[in-house]
């Protein structure tokens, strides 16, 4: 681990006399420790047309473990994959680096150098490189700083270099690689974050994924640790600097075909492969963030490489750019936080101080486990309480007044029963102008309804947990219309007088980024699967299709809850109710 001064690397063999061109003629597996290796490949024989094939079936064959039957072959792939990788027109390559090297090494007299600053407080992993490896390995990285001066933070980069090495057959092919990894530019496809802000915009967006697709995991790390954050931030060190050799090199495999979301559905699997292993009981006074690094570390005690992978296969998630859309969203977020492209890794809490969270209907633990169902990038910000009828009466319109202008909102209801249940809402109120007098339906996917009490439960959209259902809209294809909600007067399926309006939402405006989830990014088998909120004079809709999740009326007295389609949601509480308190949070980013 590298601290926050300089480190200096001696670049000398231990003899001071290692020759810097010694090893260029030498095959790949010069820089290999084999006494530490766990397996070695077995040197089967390579069809000649294994190269030629097409993406698909590379894909296929490199998520089975083919690459595995073979050093050569997996040597003549990866150098061929990466050489096929867009990146930018000027990306130095191993003639560069042989002129860098020698400008910077070739003098003998100068026998060290410091790494960059980029790898402050970063650790590297060797993966059982010999001491030739690990020399040539900071070279590299020396070089990676020299020839790329605006990468600011990196910690995954140490372990891709000594990955490649293994399978490079000099110093100047793995720098040429590792650089147009780098240097690629190709549409919603990014392979090494290279600043504190994309760093911890992926560590925000694997938070959102888990929190999606891992929820028991994710229920587990957020009742017993003060900062689930803290926890995710890790992720990418589970793949590269925790794995065993033999599971990481299986993770680059696919990396090298598929891109960032490939790691995201092998660090969810391991998350829901260690929520298997432990109990609640299990944690208890433990430091989870060490537990599942040792885990990890472990895996092979629990589960083989090739059913990892297969697992980690079985998860849908959602198409490379809705999710690059959700990275750019969370690094909006944290550049309103104050973090920036040029800064070095800083030291900052990202969770909200609950225990100073103050509200007359849920306890502090208990909005802690609310506080983690939601998006990554509005738990930057501190809770603002917008609305409470304790406090401003039950009022629609008071409701609205102070409720506008903030996007999301967390209701919050207490029944006259004791139940407590309740609504993340994506989007801002005042959206329900756009309509007119229509009302239509508006928000997002990532709007979801939830129970407190007596149960404690999260009810997302129908689509997040069957991906699979909804199909990505073709770049041609117009914005689908949002559907009109029933009045509260009408009947649950939907077919009251005004449902079959149909209402456009307002075009986008120049220059802002699409939301994540939007509707008009699926081609939804249903109109009635997407009615996430909708409010008029008469009261507010939460969740729509066949019932509906939450209604209230205009008082703020009355209520109705059901199953609905958009969230597949039983009734949240007894299905007619009376409002005893309610309130609205909002997110304080000013």
């Amino acid at each position: 681990m590298f601290g926050s001064s300089p480190v200096t690397v001696v670049i000398t063999s231990e003899a001071d006399t290692w020759d810097i061109d010694a090893s260029s003629s030498l095959g790949c597996g010069q820089f290999v420790d084999w006494d530490r290796m766990p397996d070695l490949e077995q040197e089967e024989c390579i069809p000649q047309d294994i190269l030629s094939k097409p993406p698909k079936e590379l894909k296929k064959l490199a998520r089975e473990g083919y690459w595995a039957a073979s050093r050569a072959l997996r040597a003549q792939v990866y150098h061929q994959l990466i050489q096929q990788v867009a990146c930018r027109l000027v990306t130095p390559d191993a003639l560069v680096y042989r002129d860098v090297a020698n400008r910077l090494f070739g003098k003998l007299s100068v026998s060290s150098h410091p790494l960059p600053e980029f790898l402050e407080a970063c650790s590297m992993p060797t993966y059982c490189l010999n001491l030739e490896g690990v020399t040539a390995l900071k070279k590299i990285l020396i070089c990676v700083g020299n020839l790329f001066p605006d990468i600011t933070y990196s910690p995954i980069l140490p372990s891709l270099v000594a990955l490649l090495l293994h399978y490079s057959e000099d110093e100047a092919q793995c720098f040429e690689n590792i650089s147009r990894l780098i240097a690629s530019n190709a549409p919603h496809t990014s392979y090494i974050d290279q600043s504190f802000l994309a760093h911890q915009a992926s560590c925000m967006t694997f938070g959102d994924l888990a929190n999606k697709h891992c929820p028991a995991a994710h229920r587990l790390i957020a009742s017993t640790s003060e900062n689930v954050f803290e926890v995710y931030s890790e992720w990418l060190s589970w793949l590269f600097h925790d794995l065993p050799f033999n599971y990481a090199i299986r993770v680059f495999d696919v990396y090298l075909l598929e891109g960032q979301k490939v790691l995201y559905r092998i660090a969810l699997a391991l998350l829901k492969q260690y929520r298997l292993s432990v109990t609640s009981t299990d944690l208890e006074g433990t430091d989870i963030k060490a537990d599942l690094q040792a885990f990890v570390q472990n895996i092979a005690e629990h589960v083989t490489v090739d059913k990892l992978l297969e697992r980690a296969f079985g998860i849908r998630l959602f198409s490379r750019k809705e999710i690059w859309l959700l990275q750019m969203a969370n690094r909006k977020a944290l550049m309103e936080r104050g973090i920036t492209m040029v800064q070095s890794r800083r030291s900052f809490h990202l969770a909200v101080d609950i225990q100073n969270f103050k509200s007359s209907i849920v306890t502090a633990q208990e909005m802690r486990i609310v506080w983690s169902w939601i998006p990554e990038r509005f738990s930057l910000f501190p809770p603002l309480l917008l609305f409470s009828t304790s406090e401003d009466g039950c009022s629609l319109q008071r409701f609205y007044t102070c409720c506008e202008g903030y996007e999301p909102t967390v209701l919050l209801i207490k029944t006259t029963e004791g139940e407590v249940c309740g609504a993340f809402l994506s989007s801002d109120w005042s959206e329900r102008k756009k309509s007119g007098a229509t009302s239509g339906f508006f928000g997002t996917g990532e709007c979801f309804v939830f129970t407190v009490r007596p149960e404690t439960e999260r009810y997302e959209w129908v689509f997040i947990k069957k991906p699979e259902l909804a199909k990505a809209v073709p770049r041609s294809r117009q914005r689908s219309p949002s559907p009109s909600p029933p009045s509260l007067g009408s009947s649950p399926d939907g077919r009251g007088t005004s449902s079959n309006h149909l209402t456009v939402p307002m075009p986008q405006r120049k220059g802002c980024l699409s939301p994540f989830l939007a509707i008009r990014h699926f081609l939804l088998p249903s109109k009635t699967a997407s009615m996430f909120m909708a409010g008029s004079r008469e009261g507010i809709i939460i969740g729509g299709g066949g019932g509906q999740a939450l209604s209230l009326d205009a008082n703020l007295l009355w209520g109705h809850t059901e199953h609905c389609e958009t969230f597949d949601n039983p009734p949240l509480c007894q299905e007619n109710f009376k409002v005893q308190l309610l309130e609205v949070w909002g997110f304080q980013n000013t």
